[in-house]
Parts: structure tokens; sequence; C-alpha cells
């Protein structure tokens, strides 16, 4: 589907664009959106991350849900962003103890396994990227996520005394 990404009822409100959804409409969808969030019941960090990422699942888990953007539905997300995290930084070490070229003779040659950590690298850096913005955790993603607070309309004494105020 091409086109602007459905953005939550309560952000449509929040910037004051609301005026094209009817009454029936925003209740259809804040419904919908309820139901979509997922349950929070049985977030445990999956038996094949080592005791060191279960720690850290946990950790950032609790801020996702407090948040309120982590249910279930996104356990394995996670645990797929803490590994390919984790696997990102040891390729960062290796890559730090080998050398980009060498020296032969007198000629310098660039080094053929340098070049293919750098690859493993950027894709673990890529696929790092992609799980983060997926679930929130890098402060662009979140602030696609903030509901931005309504305007207070100055009300004047009229509707103030006959109005729905």
């Amino acid at each position: 589907m091409s086109g602007r990404k459905r953005q939550p009822l309560a952000v449509i409100e929040g910037k004051g664009r609301s005026n094209h959804i009817t009454k029936a409409e925003a209740e259809k969808r804040r419904k919908h959106e309820e139901r979509m969030k997922g349950r929070t019941d049985s977030i445990v960090a999956p038996d094949y991350l080592t005791k060191k990422q279960r720690e850290e699942f946990d950790e950032i888990a609790e801020q996702l849900i407090e948040l309120e953007i982590f249910s279930n539905l996104d356990i394995d997300n996670l645990a797929r962003y803490i590994d390919s995290r984790d696997q990102y930084i040891r390729v960062t070490k290796e890559l730090r103890a080998i050398k980009p070229v060498r020296k032969k003779e007198n000629n310098t040659f660039s080094n053929d396994e340098y070049a293919k950590l750098m690859r493993v690298r950027n894709r673990l850096f890529e696929e790092c990227r992609q799980s983060a913005t997926d679930l929130g955790l890098s402060i662009s993603s979140r602030l696609k996520l903030v509901i931005p607070e309504k305007e207070k309309e100055e009300v004047s004494e009229f509707d103030r005394k006959f109005g729905n105020v």
C-alpha cells in the first residue's frame, strides 16, 4: 500500500487535524488501536540468548513496556536486535586487531580479511539500526510515536456560559 503511513488517532488529534474523522470513525479506530497493542503478560527473554544478553533484554523490555510500545509480539524482534548488536561489537573488536593494509617487501597491499570483516560489520550495523528503529530504540523513531499535546484554545465568555465547555 503506497501513500502516507497511517498515524494513530491520538497523534492526529494531538496535531489538531482530526476534523476529517467522524466521531463514529474515531471511536472505531480507538477500539481497533487498543486491540492492536498486544498483551504484555508473558514477556520473557528467549533461551537462545546468553545470560548477559537476557539481562540486557529484560532491561530494554522494561523500558519499552513503560513507554507502552512493547508487547509479547515484539519479543523476537528485541532478541534479534540484542544478538546482532552483540555480534556487531565482537566483529568491531576483531577489526581493531587487524591492520587494513599489509606490507610485503616494498609493496603495500590491502588486507582481504579486513575488507571481509568490514562488510560483515556493515551488514550487522544495518540490521541493528533497522531493528532499533522498528522497536523505537532510536530517538527519531520514538519521536514519531510521541503523542503531541493538544493546544488549549481560549474559550470565550459565551462558550463558557452556554457551550459544552
